[in-house]
């Protein structure tokens, strides 16, 4: 099993310093290419302070002229919220730059509030329509020229500037439903799936949809399988406690955007109160300790354990989740250190 990081440039509060967040986030990166990660990937979200991404290529660019080896990956770029000559273009660049260490994710988009801003009149249900035409253009703008007639894009003969450094750029796709698997095996994609905080089963639900879509496609291509958890190793009692209420308090924000409740002043969502949240499954601490990649560096491996065992070729450490900068590095350090020697 081999091991990515997914990190964000995370306010949560209008007292951190951002000059700080940025700090951090870079030393977390080059932590996990000391350690032996194999891929980082930046997000692309809007006008969200728990998430600051407006563009991932320049975050992207920004980590590779800091670092050596780790490859740099999209996860994901928002297709509804590009034009398939400037995502191609922006891709090669950073393929370029880095050395050709591009890995590109593409996908539909998470939040109605973004699409509001960024593409108003799409609904998010719908915006897998414009990843399924554009990932194919921006295939074709990487090989030469190249003229699109498609429902939601038209353009005449272009190309992108630059190529990519790479031959073939890998490409992802963010699945969790079956016709965004089928697609992605169609395309012969790379796979992540992202379980949130529900149980074990639903990331063999994953699988299964995984399996049913090899089956489908009827070519020999296997895709790399990744699963992506928030993450928090600890090995005391403290540490334990303030993975607990950091994921807790992530949560309720997400729960706001989910809901697209509107209540987002200055970039911050304002957290569903917990009281509300109580008696949910999925906001237990109990229940989240356990479907999350939490515990200490035996209970970590145990789980990942498990994953291997379902056929996960990768597994995505998501360190995002509200948690203070020490208490990160301290996991990511027992990460390193103590969990993934047992998988080498």
């Amino acid at each position: 099993m081999k091991f990515q990081l997914a990190i964000n440039l995370e306010r949560v509060s209008d007292g951190a310093d951002m000059r700080a967040v940025r700090d951090h986030t870079l030393e977390m990166v080059q932590m996990a290419e000391e350690g032996g990660f194999d891929i980082v990937w930046a997000a692309e979200h809007h006008a969200l302070e728990m998430t600051i991404a407006p563009n991932p290529f320049q975050i992207l660019t920004w980590w590779s002229e800091h670092t050596d080896r780790i490859r740099l990956g999209t996860a994901v770029a928002t297709a509804a919220y590009w034009h398939p000559i400037g995502l191609a273009g922006e891709a090669a660049f950073l393929d370029l730059i880095s050395g050709g260490r591009l890995e590109f994710g593409i996908g539909s988009g998470a939040y109605q509030r973004e699409f509001d801003r960024m593409h108003p009149g799409l609904k998010q249900s719908d915006a897998w329509q414009y990843m399924q035409e554009m990932l194919p253009a921006v295939r074709a703008l990487w090989k030469g020229d190249y003229s699109h007639d498609g429902e939601f894009w038209k353009f005449p003969t272009a190309t992108s500037c630059p190529k990519p450094l790479q031959d073939e750029v890998p490409v992802w796709v963010a699945a969790r439903s079956p016709i965004t698997f089928d697609y992605a095996l169609r395309e012969r994609c790379n796979v992540l799936s992202w379980p949130l905080t529900r149980p074990f089963s639903e990331a063999e639900l994953y699988k299964q949809r995984l399996d049913e879509a090899i089956e489908k496609a009827g070519h020999d291509f296997r895709p790399i399988f990744a699963m992506m958890r928030h993450a928090a190793v600890y090995d005391n009692e403290a540490d334990r406690q303030r993975a607990l209420n950091a994921i807790r308090l992530v949560l309720g924000q997400f729960e706001n955007l989910f809901r697209n409740a509107g209540d987002v002043e200055n970039g911050f969502p304002k957290q569903i109160p917990l009281e509300e949240l109580a008696g949910r499954e999925q906001y237990d601490p109990a229940m989240l300790e356990e479907n999350l990649l939490f515990g200490s560096p035996d209970t970590v491996i145990r789980k990942l354990k498990r994953y291997e065992a379902l056929g996960v070729d990768a597994f995505v450490y998501y360190a995002s989740m509200g948690l203070d900068a020490d208490a990160q590095k301290r996991s990511m350090k027992l990460f390193c250190d103590e969990v993934m020697p047992a998988f080498k």
